[in-house]
């Protein structure tokens, strides 16, 4: 039996985790909701999630800690990015580290269906899908 395909959400606004939890659902994906970084990793969803969408900015460990830390680990989560702040420098640290995507907040419903799409092509050519 396959694994569920587990999509997770980080983000300290509680609107945000809301309505994108909604999206991801109503395509057809199981989500997983944190308002941080390290509840996230600490969570048994780490290990089942197959793509991460991440807010930049949140008290605590910052989105792009969060990346660092999985690229140091080895992990293959592709990410994308959603922000509030999207300085130049920061988008090119977050692409640079391997994001799929970085959309600036607010974005369309159809920009994030795009990047979960090549987020899924980019876990499926690292092997991100699991089986029992």
């Amino acid at each position: 039996m396959n694994r569920p395909t587990v999509i997770s959400v980080i983000d300290n606004e509680e609107s945000i985790l809301a309505s994108i939890g909604s999206l991801v659902r109503s395509i057809g994906f199981t989500v997983r909701l944190f308002y941080s970084a390290e509840t996230f990793v600490c969570s048994s969803s780490f290990a089942e999630t197959i793509c991460l969408i991440v807010d930049v900015q949140m008290p605590g460990m910052s989105g792009l800690e969060l990346q660092a830390l999985l690229n140091k680990s080895g992990s293959q989560i592709p990410i994308i990015f959603i922000t509030g702040f999207a300085e130049p420098s920061i988008r090119r640290r977050a692409i640079d580290g391997g994001a799929v995507c970085m959309l600036d907040k607010p974005f369309q419903s159809d920009e994030l269906i795009r990047c979960i799409n090549r987020a899924l092509v980019s876990a499926a050519k690292s092997k991100i899908f699991f089986c029992s």
